[in-house]
């Protein structure tokens, strides 16, 4: 017979799992518009007093090119003051249990974060980025793979003489939009050359939409095999093609138990044009409508997770809320559909049922809960060519 316990099946599929935010960095760094500090402000806090422990904040970068986050310090200063540690307190949440990232892709920024953390105001944890893709890299970085590693060498080395931790990103796993497809084998490589170099974490990439549910499983089992620490593992998936769901489900199934996603699934490439103004960004976008990207919804994804009955630290209520707040702070409609049609109610909708019915039956005779006429059989017989050979 088959198996029917989800979790016998995939014994390494987790029963509790860790959900970052990363909306007011990784969400808000595509809008063409600026989203204020306040607002950056708002949405990180509720986040956070919604459960999460696991948050990007701001991309330190130069403003020239990401004027979105020419707040940055601002941001931070909130996140390491006594108001958001009082408003911690009142919740019941001690606010060092929380992780503060800050995107530094090349050194310069990763400079800024520790002169921050001097200042107290710095990141917990610090993110660079490569790409298996040498012209994906290039677009994103402006330097050779071989360039970059060493700078990544020395940025961890002087992250953690301060106490900062460096998430090493690997992206293009599944393919890139400037050269196409990539081998998985290279990634796995890469992931353990960041860890060689003292990473802290490493989040797996998916900035494209590229992965099919397949091949996500596939990689994820290859990553598992080389490093069975599946704490060490984060996946980070866009969505292009509407099955990023599927993609988070394959992941799971192979093992992995951390993953991140922005509400209204914002998100995607730098913006490049900023209110009445272009901006640098990083270039041309690798979308033909660059609408219709961004990352996994937080909502929807939450929806999944809770009514699979994984454990995961939100209050989902109020990030569905939060979800539909966000739709009136861009001025569009996003990408979520739980905001509007919420969870699976168990006892249902009453309110819908039709009037009538249990006159009806008494009218006819039946009793209550009848589901089938009562000269039948109770079970229902197969033809015989339809029966198990078992």
């Amino acid at each position: 017979m088959t198996e029917y316990d989800y979790w016998k099946i995939f014994p390494r599929m987790p029963k509790k799992v860790t959900i970052g935010d990363i909306t007011i960095r990784d969400g808000f760094q595509h809008e063409e518009k600026t989203i204020s500090t306040e607002a950056k402000i708002f949405y990180g806090e509720e986040m956070i007093m919604a459960g999460c422990r696991e948050i990007e904040v701001t991309n330190l970068g130069n403003p020239e090119g990401i004027p979105q986050f020419r707040d940055a310090q601002a941001v931070l200063t909130h996140f390491r003051g006594e108001r958001f540690r009082k408003n911690c307190e009142r919740r019941g949440i001690n606010p060092d249990d929380i992780t503060f990232t800050a995107v530094t892709i090349r050194e310069k920024a990763v400079d800024k974060a520790i002169e921050f953390k001097k200042q107290g105001i710095g990141p917990d944890r610090i993110l660079m980025m490569v790409s298996t893709d040498p012209e994906h890299h290039f677009a994103n970085s402006g330097t050779t793979l071989s360039q970059y590693w060493k700078e990544v060498e020395r940025c961890i080395k002087k992250a953690s003489d301060v106490g900062i931790k460096m998430n090493g990103t690997v992206s293009t796993i599944w393919g890139s939009p400037i050269t196409g497809a990539t081998n998985m084998a290279d990634a796995v490589e890469f992931t353990k050359r960041f860890l060689e170099l003292g990473a802290h974490d490493i989040e797996h990439a998916d900035h494209d939409g590229s992965a099919s549910p397949a091949d996500v499983y596939r990689y994820y089992s290859m990553i598992l095999d080389a490093i069975p620490y599946p704490e060490v593992h984060l996946a980070h998936f866009h969505e292009t093609k509407r099955i990023a769901p599927a993609s988070v489900l394959a992941a799971m199934q192979a093992g992995i138990c951390r993953f991140e996603a922005t509400l209204g699934g914002l998100g995607g490439q730098p913006a490049n044009f900023l209110d009445d103004c272009p901006v640098k960004g990083t270039g041309e976008y690798y979308y033909r409508d660059p609408r219709y990207v961004g990352l996994i919804t937080m909502e929807d994804l939450l929806v999944m997770i809770d009514e699979m009955g994984i454990e995961h630290g939100y209050d989902v209520d109020r990030v569905l809320w939060l979800g539909r707040q966000m739709e009136k702070t861009i001025g569009r409609r996003l990408r979520s559909e739980a905001i509007y049609n919420g969870r699976t109610e168990k006892n249902g909708h009453r309110e819908f049922a039709r009037p009538g019915l249990k006159k009806l039956a008494e009218k006819l005779g039946e009793k209550p809960g009848q589901l089938i006429p009562a000269d039948w059989t109770p079970q229902a017989v197969l033809p015989e060519r339809l029966r198990s050979k078992e």
